[in-house]
């Protein structure tokens, strides 16, 4: 992988020319006249001398490494010292989670948080380049950003950083966009922020980082948990995607797959149930691809669940060896049986018996599963690169019903990929029906530069039948939800409390099967956020459940009282 350093003028074109890393920086700093930026990328390098003068990470760093990069030639002090920063987060809960880890680098660099933007000497906004409208809402913040520093506080005017997708896809556009962004930095890139900004400070004019890397994983960082009183957390156990599917951005802006040492999140998992953490979602933009080949002494199995989902396929050449998801989940559920335990982003092709066993037979491993179908057509399947057709998708919904039968399924939906025609669209909506999805997340097509569709298609469908077919998409979700949340009420069921809702100050929690429940009942007196409560389902909706408190209780206790049916459900 070649490394690169960038410092130019910036020409019309938006172009820079590149100058060795030492010099660059010098030249940075003195010169005045035209705006310059620093960017490091993975496309030019500086030389072997640059690299062989790093000092390595030392295997088995202690847990909470969350030292800024030392970077031999950009010899320039940290510039934290008390200096406040401010973060506002968009996009996924992986966004959520590169938070925490940028957050630890921060306060070990000697930043302060503060949750008042007016009072930040940096601003952050960490971004999602998912669609074209995340992207619109993060141009429209930081015109806002900029009238706030030209207007309100022109003699402290505060940094502003961009992070995430979004700095690695435009990065150029980003520094070039009337002065709107100090400091760019992208996913893989977060232990050098501290350093950016301290060249930022040094008058470069604009400072960027979006190399991607190969093994970067923060794993030896310990989270710096954003909202300190939650009971549940998102734990990243990989990054970066191989699927390539054609209309996603993401193998783009975060690498190629790359996991986490089983060791160091089992490790993890404890250190947050003795904390009192009730629910942990391990994370991944491919999540039950995972893959551990690093040496352990604790966990030696190898090879456990590697196997794809029945009539799935890749488009890239599979690795052999190392510990695959199920044998991780296996582990994580092992450390508190108290605790409960999802995972989420996965692929359909990722699902082997051994990972449905795992579900199956551990009681404090949620029976929710995220099964993202994206179109219900083949032929649009295949225009996709999604390596399955929809008789493979409707065969594993299937077959996960007989093997986990209480089982409940949430969904991602496109409408109007390229090419789509009403037939296709007619395909997905009959997939809809047929599988009665709990949950889904449903979007029109957005085409991103860089992606096989931006090359090879033509984002031919119009707007007006893109908006038509997700509304179609939308009240054919809520139909089948509501009637199959229906079956729940008259039940019993195990709901973790988690408080009040923000808007209403509703008491609510969440049920093993990813339902929001709200809750009435004079046994809320006694509850605090974290405890187990048993309950009776009054009603439903197409999105929520609602019932009364009976019985604070464990989860332990209660699936020995209530043991999960055998049986399978229609």
């Amino acid at each position: 992988m070649t490394v690169g350093i960038w410092l130019g003028d910036a020409a019309s074109d938006g172009t820079s020319t590149p100058l060795d890393g030492a010099s660059a920086i010098e030249k940075a700093v003195t010169r005045s006249g035209k705006r310059r930026h620093l960017i490091f990328n993975n496309r030019n390098g500086p030389s072997l001398q640059h690299f062989l003068a790093q000092p390595q990470r030392k295997p088995g760093a202690a847990a909470n490494a969350a030292e800024p990069d030392e970077v031999p030639y950009m010899a320039v002090s940290d510039w934290g010292q008390g200096r406040k920063y401010y973060v506002e987060v968009y996009g996924c809960q992986m966004n959520v989670s590169d938070t925490e880890i940028l957050m630890a680098v921060l306060n070990k660099a000697g930043y302060l948080r503060t949750m008042d933007a007016a009072d930040a000497d940096v601003v952050f906004l960490m971004t999602c380049a998912i669609r074209e409208k995340a992207e619109d809402r993060i141009w429209s913040r930081l015109a806002q950003l900029k009238a706030q520093r030209t207007k309100t506080r022109p003699e402290r005017a505060p940094m502003v950083g961009v992070l995430g997708c979004m700095a690695e896809r435009l990065k150029e556009r980003l520094l070039e966009a009337d002065k709107l962004v100090d400091v760019v930095c992208g996913p893989d890139a977060y232990r050098s922020l501290p350093r950016l900004l301290s060249l930022r400070a040094m008058s470069a004019d604009g400072v960027a980082n979006v190399m991607l890397s190969a093994d970067e994983t923060y794993a030896d960082i310990t989270p710096v948990r954003l909202d300190a009183n939650r009971i549940s957390v998102h734990l990243s156990v990989m990054r970066g995607c191989n699927n390539m599917c054609s209309f996603c951005i993401v193998p783009f802006t975060r690498g190629t797959e790359r996991s986490r040492d089983i060791d160091s999140i089992v490790e993890e998992v404890r250190v947050l149930s003795q904390q009192g953490i009730r629910e942990v979602t391990l994370l991944g933009q491919n999540v039950n691809s995972y893959r551990d080949t690093s040496q352990s002494g604790a966990f030696e199995t190898q090879g456990y669940g590697a196997d794809l989902s029945r009539g799935f396929s890749t488009i890239y050449r599979r690795k052999e060896g190392g510990r695959r998801f199920a044998e991780l989940l296996h582990r994580v559920a092992q450390v508190d049986p108290e605790m409960r335990v999802r995972f989420t982003s996965p692929h359909p092709k990722d699902f082997p018996d051994e990972l449905l066993y795992v579900i199956r037979d551990n009681p404090n491993v949620c029976r929710n599963i995220h099964l993202p179908l994206q179109s219900g057509s083949t032929s649009c399947l295949e225009r996709m690169r999604r390596g399955y057709s929809r008789e493979a998708f409707l065969d594993l919904v299937l077959h996960i019903r007989k093997v986990i039968p209480d089982v409940t399924f949430s969904t991602d939906v496109i409408a109007g990929f390229c090419g789509e025609t009403e037939a296709e669209h007619a395909d997905t909506v009959g997939v809809m029906r047929e599988v009665g999805f709990d949950m889904a997340f449903m979007f029109a097509y957005s085409m991103r530069e860089r992606t096989h569709a931006h090359r090879k298609f033509q984002d031919d469908v119009p707007a007006d039948a893109k908006a038509r077919r997700l509304q179609e998409i939308i009240d054919t979700f809520h139909v089948t939800a509501r009637k199959r949340n229906q079956r729940f009420v008259g039940t019993q069921g195990l709901v973790l409390y988690e408080g009040l809702t923000k808007r209403h100050a509703r008491p609510f929690g969440s049920d093993d099967h990813g339902h929001k429940v709200f809750l009435n009942g004079s046994v809320l007196a006694d509850l605090k956020p974290g405890d187990y409560v048993r309950v009776f389902i009054d009603s439903a909706t197409s999105a929520s459940l609602s019932a009364t408190a009976i019985k604070k209780t464990t989860l332990s206790a209660y699936y020995q009282q209530f043991p999960q049916p055998e049986f399978g459900v229609a």
